[in-house]
């Protein structure tokens, strides 16, 4: 565990622990994000227990971290989300001093902190954005659609429409391969009639 007590590891682990946090608040799923983020962390932390840290420094993180929550529901966060990612870098980068020295390797610190902050900023705008997008797809546009009959249609059957299968019912049985118009969706069934009935739920 010496290892730990090199404050350049302590810097690296503190950093990769801050960069998969930030990952698992965007774009929770599986919990491994999570879960790293928390075991880098504690790694790190056994390190600055051990070090010592600079207060101004872990001030700096904590508003840098509030900075970054209010980045993820702000409107125009691009600025917020540069300035917490500038605070959760300079910060880390701070933390473990002689003085006012830090500890940390300044090569080091510049390399992880450029190569940590644009990863940091490319993924999190992307999976905001990813996040707020509305979808190509609106079940609601499929009403008044023409399509095919995929199969014979009365209680259930498919259909062809959109350039999807989807599964249909119909009031009166349709034959496979005519030609129907969706008048409904019921959930992710389509209540269809064919093309040259009139539109009657």
């Amino acid at each position: 565990m010496n290892i730990l007590l090199d404050p350049n590891v302590s810097y690296v682990l503190l950093v990769l622990g801050i960069f998969l946090a930030a990952l698992a608040l965007v774009s929770p799923g599986t919990g491994m994000l999570e879960v790293g983020a928390l075991f880098l962390v504690a790694l790190a932390a056994y390190g600055a227990y051990n070090l010592g840290v600079n207060v101004w420094a872990l001030i700096v993180l904590l508003l840098a971290v509030l900075l970054y929550f209010y980045a993820i529901r702000a409107r125009r966060r691009q600025l917020v989300l540069a300035l917490s990612i500038l605070g959760l870098m300079g910060g880390s980068a701070f933390l473990f001093t002689d003085g006012w020295k830090p500890l940390v390797n300044p090569i080091l610190a510049a390399i992880v902190s450029v190569l940590s902050a644009g990863s940091m900023w490319l993924m999190i705008n992307k999976s905001l954005e990813a996040h707020q997008m509305r979808p190509h797809h609106a079940l609601d546009a499929l009403i008044g659609q023409i399509g095919e009959a995929k199969t014979y249609i009365h209680e259930e059957g498919s259909v062809q429409v959109a350039g999807e299968l989807w599964s249909a019912r119909s009031v009166k049985p349709i034959r496979a391969g005519s030609r129907v118009r969706v008048v409904e969706r019921q959930g992710f069934v389509l209540l269809v009639v064919s093309d040259d009935e009139p539109s009657e739920k």
